[in-house]
Formats: structure tokens, sequence, C-alpha cells
């Protein structure tokens, strides 16, 4: 049970961190951009607090981890006031790309400090429990940072890949394409959890984004590997 519990800690953690930082990219991108609805509403803070949804941050990825399903989850929304932006269709495109962008440098944050706890030690055996703990946060978190990244880009509503898709699209087509932002949730958890249950190999997200991944771990991993001095 205890081995239970540190790994889903070593997962919640690191998401609960990346999310946050996720979050306040967008908001701080809104305000560049001529909308300070974030930071008038506090929502800047790296405070995981005023960011973390008890079911989307915590509950619901602890059991999908517990469960071996794809893990995900979600914080509050950061707020952003489209009429406030000064160009809103390019700013929403650049407000929505903040947040996947900001996980991909964290990612390379969590290679150079997972790089520099290995330098301190000849194998990962002489870790110990503590340090190996940090070690496996370290590691999934930047598993998890460039999972959010890539996952966030699918343009699925609500994903920030939707905000920027709808961007592209022409006006008619994009009223069109936001209005299916309401059934998000929806369509998130059929296509991740309930259908991939229901078909034998279904997996459309892994699909689309399981070869990027691993593409990207593998650099951050060298990049890891690169910083120990191996």
């Amino acid at each position: 049970m205890n081995e239970t519990l540190l790994k889903a800690a070593a997962l919640i953690v690191p998401l609960v961190i990346a999310i946050v930082f996720h979050e306040v990219a967008h908001g701080l991108a809104a305000r560049a951009l001529g909308d300070k609805t974030a930071q008038e509403m506090n929502r800047l803070s790296l405070n995981p607090l005023r960011h973390v949804d008890p079911i989307g941050t915590v509950v619901l990825p602890g059991f999908l981890a517990l469960a071996s399903l794809p893990v995900f989850g979600w914080a509050k929304p950061v707020p952003v006031n489209g009429n406030r932006l000064r160009s809103p269709r390019r700013d929403m495109m650049l407000v929505a790309a903040a947040g996947p962008g900001m996980n991909l440098v964290m990612g390379v944050v969590g290679a150079v400090l997972l790089g520099l706890l290995l330098a301190t030690v000849n194998n990962t055996q002489e870790l110990g429990p503590v340090m190996g703990f940090v070690a496996l946060n370290l590691f999934n978190f930047i598993l998890i940072n460039i999972f959010l990244a890539l996952f966030n880009l699918l343009p699925i509503p609500p994903f920030d890949g939707s905000h920027i898709l709808q961007g592209m699209l022409p006006e008619r087509a994009a009223a069109a394409y936001g209005s299916m932002h309401r059934y998000g949730f929806l369509l998130v958890i059929g296509l991740i959890v309930v259908l991939p249950q229901l078909i034998p190999g279904f997996n459309p997200v892994g699909a689309l984004i399981g070869k990027p991944v691993e593409w990207l771990t593998g650099l951050y991993l060298d990049l890891a590997q690169a910083v120990s001095g191996r």
C-alpha cells in the first residue's frame, strides 16, 4: 500500500506543478496581449490552491493512475476575456499556445534537475529511498509536461488545440466549432476512458501523440544524461 501511495504521489505532485504553470502561462500571455482579467482576479499566483480543482487535479488523476488508465487532469481555468485582447482571434491562439509552450519549457527544467541529481552518484542504486523518490518525481515531471503539452494541442474542445484551430478557421466555421466546447468534457471522457474500454485497440490519443511523446521524452532524457556528464 505504501509503495502504491508513493507511486501515486510521484504522479500527482508533478501533475499539480505542471498544471499550475500551464494555467499561469495562459494568464501571463493574456496580460501581455491586453487582457488583465487573470491578474485582477489574482490568478497569476503559483499557489496551487488558487488553481487546483479537487476532482480534476487530484482525485481523477490519482484514480486513473491506480487503475492503470491514461492519466490526465485539469485545473480551474485561468479566466481570459477575449474582448479585452488587442486582436481577439490572433491573440486567443497565442494565449492557448502559451500553456503547452510552458509545459515544454518546464520539461527542460525537469531534465536539467534530473541530470544534476544523477551527477551526484555513480548509479541510480546509490540514490537511496528519498533521492530515489525525488528522481522518480523528476522523471514523471518530464513525461507529464511533455504529455500535457501535446495532449492539450489536440484539436478537441476544450483543449488549447481547439482554440488554436478555431482561430485559424473562417469566422462562420469558427463559431460552429466553438459551440462544441459545451460538450468538451463528455468528448474527452468518451475518447480517452470509455471507448478504449469498450473497443479493444481503440486509442485515438495514443495513436496521435504516442510517437511524438516517445520521441520528445528521448530528447529530454538525452539532455538529462548530458547534464549528468555520462
